[in-house]
Order: C-alpha cells, then sequence, then structure tokens
C-alpha cells in the first residue's frame, strides 16, 4: 500500500564520534553491519517495505560515501519515474567554516522548501544509525486512528537503564503528557527511538517559529517536542516491539552483529516478507579448507577460512589462515588475520590485516576491542 500522503527524512548527519576511528572517513550510517549490509540499509528498506516512495537522507560528515551510496535508490527500489531518495546536504553555515545543521530540527527546517515541493500531509522523521525492522505504515495508522498531532514511536527498555534515554510518561491512552530527557529518576520506561510523525502543517509552523528563536538548540527532543505539549497538542506513543538497535559505539556495534549469532534473533535477515536491501557486491562463495574448525557462526560470501573460528562475524571477503583462531570477534569487510594469530572479543575494521602470530585482544577484557590500523605480526 502506498503512502503518497507521507514523506520520509532520515537524519544521517551524525558525526558518530564514539565508533572512534570507523568514522574518521565513513559516516556513521555507511558503516558496515551483519555481513554485507550498511546501517543505512535498515530505514531505507523499511521505507520501500512500507509503501513510502520519496525520502530525503540529510548528511553531513564524511558523507562523500555516503552520498553516492543511497543517490541512486536502484537498491530499494525508489528510482522510478514516482519515487526517489534524494541526498540533502546543509545549505546554510552554521559557522564561518563549517556547514553543519545545528540540530536535528533544523536539518528539518534546512529542507522546508524540498518538503513542500511533494506537499506532504504526513511528515516521517528517522535516525539513520539503528538496526530494525518496521512497518511506518502501521505507525501512520495509528497516528490517523489517535487523531494525532504528531506520533513517537517508543520502546520499553529495563527501567535500570532508562536514564539513559529520552522516556515518554503517558497516561492509560496512550497519549504523552511529560517528556524527559534522561531523567534522573524516570517515572516510564518508554523511551524514545526517534521516530517521528508529525502533521506537515503544524510541524512546518512550529520549525518557521523555531528558526527565529535565538535560544533554541533546533532539536526536537530538547525543543519541538516540549513546545507542541506546551501548546497543548495532541502528542501519542506508539509502542513499537521487536528487535532494536542503537549502534552508537563499539560494543553496541558489535553487540548488534553477535546478535545475529541467536537462531531465535528477531532481526531475521533472512524473512522474505520484510527483505533489507543493500549493495549487490560480486563476491565468490565462501571457502572452508579441511582442517579448518567453524563454531557458532556468522559467515558471508567472499571469505576464506582456513584456521579456527569460534561464535564470531565474518564480513564479506574476511580472511582467516590457517593455524589462526578468531573468537567472540567481528570481522569487518576484507580484514584479514594472516596465519597463527589470534583474535579474542574485537571488532576488526574493513581492510585491516592482522599480521602472522600476532595476539590480539582478550577474552578478559570488558570492552571491545576496536583494530582500526593494521597489527604487525611477530617476526
Amino acid at each position: 500500500m502506498k503512502q503518497n500522503n507521507m514523506l520520509a527524512m532520515i537524519l544521517a548527519g551524525g558525526r558518530g564520534s564514539r565508533l572512534h576511528d570507523l568514522t574518521n572517513k565513513v559516516a556513521k550510517p555507511a558503516v558496515s553491519y551483519g555481513g554485507k549490509y550498511r546501517i543505512v540499509d535498515f530505514p531505507l528498506s523499511n521505507c520501500a517495505n512500507s509503501g513510502i516512495d520519496v525520502v530525503g537522507v540529510l548528511t553531513q560528515y564524511e558523507s562523500v560515501l555516503l552520498n553516492s551510496y543511497v543517490a541512486a535508490g536502484r537498491r530499494w527500489g525508489l528510482d522510478t519515474k514516482d519515487s526517489g531518495v534524494y541526498v540533502l546536504p546543509p545549505r546554510e553555515k552554521a559557522d564561518a567554516n563549517l556547514d553543519v545543521y545545528r540540530g536535528t530540527a533544523d536539518a528539518i527546517s534546512q529542507n522546508i522548501d524540498f518538503i513542500d515541493s511533494y506537499d506532504p500531509e504526513y511528515l516521517l522523521i528517522l535516525s539513520g544509525d539503528h538496526i530494525y525492522k518496521m512497518n511506518y505504515a502501521k505507525m501512520l495508522a495509528y497516528h490517523k486512528e489517535h487523531n494525532a498531532d504528531a506520533t513517537i514511536a517508543v520502546i520499553g527498555v529495563p527501567m535500570k537503564e532508562a536514564s539513559r534515554f529520552g522516556i515518554m510518561n503517558t497516561d492509560e491512552t496512550g497519549r504523552i503528557v511529560e517528556f524527559e530527557e534522561k531523567p534522573a529518576q524516570p517515572k516510564s520506561n518508554l523511551a524514545s527511538m526517534g521516530i517521528y510523525i508529525f502533521n506537515w502543517k503544524l510541524l512546518r509552523k512550529m520549525l518557521i517559529a523555531d528558526m527565529k528563536d535565538p535560544d533554541s538548540n533546533h532539536d526536537f527532543g530538547k525543543d519541538i517536542i516540549p513546545a507542541l505539549l506546551n501548546d497543548g497538542k495532541k502528542l501519542v506513543a506508539w509502542q513499537f516491539k521487536g528487535y532494536w538497535k542503537d549502534v552508537g559505539t563499539i560494543d553496541s556495534l558489535w553487540e548488534a552483529n553477535m546478535d545475529l549469532l541467536d537462531k531465535k534473533n528477531e532481526l531475521d535477515l533472512h524473512d522474505s516478507t520484510w527483505k533489507i536491501y543493500t549493495e549487490d557486491v560480486s563476491a565468490l562463495p565462501q571457502y572452508i579448507g579441511p582442517d579448518a574448525t567453524v563454531d557458532r557462526a556468522f559467515i558471508t560470501q567472499g571469505c576464506r577460512i582456513e584456521g579456527d573460528v569460534k561464535n564470531s562475524v565474518l564480513f564479506t571477503g574476511a580472511t582467516v589462515g590457517a593455524g589462526a583462531k578468531v573468537i567472540d570477534t567481528v570481522l569487518m569487510p576484507g580484514a584479514v588475520v594472516e596465519p597463527g594469530a589470534v583474535v579474542t572479543r574485537a571488532l576488526v575494521a574493513d581492510g585491516v590485516k592482522i599480521g602472522k602470530g600476532a595476539v590480539v585482544g582478550s577474552a578478559d577484557s570488558e570492552n571491545i576491542l576496536l583494530v582500526a590500523k593494521n597489527v604487525k605480526g611477530v617476526e
């Protein structure tokens, strides 16, 4: 079912600094995930599967690869006469040296003309750095059913973790009565997922007022949503039940990949009814040598394994040499573990080579080790 009255905007301009060297040259939404995907494949595939024809992708830092990746739209079937994926970099200077969006709301404000050109009734706003599958058509149906001015997708989190999130406090009907940003003493465990549906005419009015406010952070969580609540507008919470992961840190990116090893994982990348579309990379079939051992692993095409792999995820073209051991580790595209090397509890970046006999990572480490530069082997 086509959602021609709703346009989507994906906020894909975050710096991704907590991913350290992975985002030095690549925008966070373009970071690799799950063997052959990129993070941005998920919101774009969700849009395509939900019947949304037009998607704006708001890019900013280190966006060359991301811009070229999403521009055609063909991977997600959004390249027809009546559909498209549009790359929207910042147009205004926030300071003398840098073209940036000043906040999440400013990113939308700078693109009002683009949105107006499609005259949507509803605007869907998405984060570009989360791993999940969601039917936005169901969220829109909920929005209409409740005659809401805005609908915010929420997910229940453990109460002990609620203070890390923007929390929505609701009444018995699901109407949001209060929004608290990372409260020290949370009253609810309904965390905002950074996924919003707004009635466009109302939001447009709010954004224009926000642009003129010198004291605003130009942010949805800090400014727009509180202003709507203060004005007595009807905001409702739509509770999502399913797999969702914010992959903003090395540990969480590693965890999201390791979740794929669970046979009961709710994400299910093989679900033919809700396909996640991505770049079709030509690669040879995986090769597992006669002396190799593989125990609980997610192995993508093009991998060559001649050593031991245990509880690990190997992306396209990863190589494990003879006698090498890869344990509790994520090897990103083209990563090479040379013969005799041992890698434990690590995330090895694209194309990184770990030399012969090198020992990297530890089973006892509290955090996952990011290996973003070549490791010299034992002489």
